[in-house]
C-alpha cells in the first residue's frame, strides 16, 4: 500500500503541562484541539513551523479504556499513515496478516489501527 507517514502520537499524563512544555519551550504552536468521545480522549496537535511534522499529544480521562498505567519510555501512543484508500489499505493489511483491532468513527472521519509486529498501534486515515 502506498502511505505517507503524517505524525506521532504520544501518550501524556498531564495535558496542560504538556502543552506548556511544548509551546512554551520547544516554541510549537497548537494546531488544534478536540475531544473525542468514543475514547474518552483529548487530542492536541503541534507543530514547530507551518507544514511540518505534527505531534499529536493524546490525554485519556481515568475512565477511559486507554489510559493504562503510565511507565517511562512506553508513552508512544501511535504512527500514523495516510492512505490513499483506507478500505484498500485495510484489505492489503490484512492479506498480510495485519488485521484491524480497533476502529474509529466520528462525524468529521475514520481511522483505523492496526499492529505492527512488535505490538505497535499503526493508524491509518
Amino acid at each position: 500500500m502506498k502511505a505517507k507517514f503524517a505524525y506521532v502520537g504520544i501518550r501524556v499524563k498531564d495535558l496542560p503541562t504538556s502543552i506548556e512544555f511544548y509551546t512554551r519551550l520547544l516554541e510549537m504552536k497548537v494546531v488544534n484541539r478536540f475531544t473525542i468521545e468514543k475514547t474518552k480522549g483529548e487530542i492536541v496537535n503541534l507543530q514547530s513551523e507551518s507544514g511540518s511534522f505534527i505531534l499529536e499529544l493524546n490525554y485519556y480521562k481515568a475512565d477511559s479504556p486507554y489510559n493504562t498505567e503510565y511507565i517511562v519510555g512506553e508513552g508512544l501512543d501511535h504512527l500514523a499513515f495516510k492512505v490513499e484508500n483506507l478500505d484498500k489499505a485495510l484489505e492489503e493489511a490484512e492479506r498480510f496478516g495485519h488485521r484491524a483491532i480497533q476502529e474509529v468513527r466520528t462525524e468529521t472521519g475514520r481511522w483505523v489501527y492496526i499492529e505492527d509486529p512488535n505490538g505497535i498501534w499503526i493508524e491509518l486515515y
